[in-house]
């Protein structure tokens, strides 16, 4: 690594202090996906402002119909969490899911949103539910939120502070990962609201990143049942390419994961 000057923040306002003062700096939630790319010489940032144990930025809070999450809460924290077991099972599944032990007791929901890898597995949530994110700026929608691969509406300086989902009816979350990352090559999340209509959040797949695939959700709205994608093609044009999968491959797997994800909805 590069040289670099670490900071611990008492709270929000000096850790946006913090950075607004750094020539090239960079918030440090988990450090999943950022002290890699340091490692290898890809990012040198001059200054790292740690948010990681922020109290503004802990906390899980479950409503009869929201469940929030602070941005520093562990993907462990999730998936162990009895409140969000009971109340939105399928949200504490998709969290333990998440890559190994190590990185589910690391990472971060807000680090992984901020960072919007593409094979993420939050992302595909949050953009099907339309998940409200509130920052130290402003509130967003989910679907305002997402901008493409590592990109999101956040701006320079701006720091995520929670996310809250509403709870659907009855949801599942369905991946394929790759065998040696645990990254979603396809990651489907399924959701049936009170009114019946349905929604479907895809990731690993797609070459823009996270969307909603509103062929599946027309289906499901009107038969909320596996068979109802039966005869839905999904195209390859616009999936991810590599050596992990061509984008046919992948174009299978999102069929494959949207029905075992109805399948398992509950």
């Amino acid at each position: 690594m590069y040289e670099t000057n670490y900071h611990r923040p008492r709270d929000l306002a000096e850790a946006e202090s913090l950075f607004a003062a750094a020539a090239e700096g960079r918030y440090l939630a988990g450090g999943m996906t950022l002290l890699p790319t340091m490692k290898q010489r890809l990012a040198a940032p001059s200054d790292l402002v740690d948010l990681g144990r922020l109290l503004e930025l802990k906390g899980i809070a479950v409503t009869a119909d929201t469940v929030t999450l602070g941005a520093a809460v562990t993907h462990a924290e999730v998936a162990t969490s009895a409140e969000i077991r009971a109340a939105f099972p399928a949200l504490a599944a998709l969290a333990g899911q998440i890559g190994d032990p190590h990185v589910r007791h690391r990472g971060t929901i807000g680090g992984s949103l901020a960072n919007d890898d593409p094979a993420a597995d939050y992302p595909a949530a949050v953009l099907a539910l339309d998940a409200t994110i509130l920052t130290t700026r402003r509130t967003l929608a989910a679907a305002d939120f997402f901008q493409g691969l590592f990109t999101t509406a956040l701006e320079e300086g701006e720091i995520l502070v929670s996310v809250a989902f509403p709870i659907p009816a009855r949801a599942a979350y369905a991946k394929f990962p790759n065998p040696a990352s645990r990254y979603a090559m396809a990651g489907v999340f399924v959701a049936q609201l009170d009114s019946g209509e349905a929604r479907v959040g895809v990731t690993g797949a797609g070459q823009d990143g996270v969307y909603r695939d509103v062929a599946f959700e027309a289906a499901l709205t009107a038969r909320f049942d596996p068979a109802a994608l039966d005869d839905i093609a999904v195209d390859a044009e616009g999936m991810l390419s590599d050596l992990h999968g061509s984008a046919a491959y992948r174009a299978n797997l999102v069929k494959v994961m949207a029905k075992r994800a109805v399948a398992g909805a509950g």
